[in-house]
């Protein structure tokens, strides 16, 4: 019996933040996450099942083979099967994760966006923490193999500019960090 999936959305867009900015990407959105965070922007009480046939012959309708796998928590979900299915499209698969699963074989780029401990990630292209003050060097430290490493400035309304200007300022002090905006809500895209 195939494995079934719950899918928050499939859409394609462009990669709005972090190092693929501006890629043209299929968005795989699964529903379900083992953290709750104030600023997630992602319903997980609704969604489709699916099995991993059904997700890839929707990928398939989009010229990008480029496909972002996100959440919630992706990888509580993200199995053999699925990823099976997806190479068989010929994809390039990254995912987004909060870093307190490993990841499987088969995952060509990962972008880790650590929340709470513990974490149990195994490897990590892209490090990006939302920036809200805290200790970002140590949590940094946890994640040796990442790569590339940003910093992004928590969204919210009432202190935005006062959290960009923080985030700014860090980065010009401790320049191994970079700059990652949410430039779909910049530009108003999906």
């Amino acid at each position: 019996m195939a494995a079934t999936y719950r899918i928050n959305e499939i859409f394609y867009s462009l990669q709005g933040e972090g190092f693929h900015t501006g890629r043209p990407a299929v968005f795989l959105r699964l529903s379900g996450c083992n953290r709750s965070c104030p600023f997630c922007d992602t319903d997980h009480s609704s969604g489709s099942i699916m099995t991993a046939t059904d997700i890839a012959a929707q990928i398939a309708a989009f010229p990008s083979r480029f496909v972002v796998v996100t959440g919630g928590e992706p990888l509580l979900q993200l199995d053999r099967e699925l990823i099976d299915a997806l190479k068989n499209l010929g994809a390039e698969i990254a995912v987004e994760t909060n870093g307190s699963l490993p990841v499987p074989p088969g995952v060509d780029w990962v972008t880790c966006s650590p929340k709470d401990t513990p974490w149990a990630i195994d490897r990590v292209d892209e490090l990006k923490i939302v920036f809200d003050g805290r200790d970002v060097e140590a949590i940094a430290a946890a994640f040796p193999s990442a790569r590339h490493l940003y910093l992004q400035p928590l969204h919210d309304a009432a202190t935005a500019t006062a959290n960009t200007e923080a985030t700014v300022d860090y980065i010009k002090a401790h320049p191994r960090w970079r700059l990652s905006l949410q430039t779909h809500r910049l530009i108003n895209i999906p």
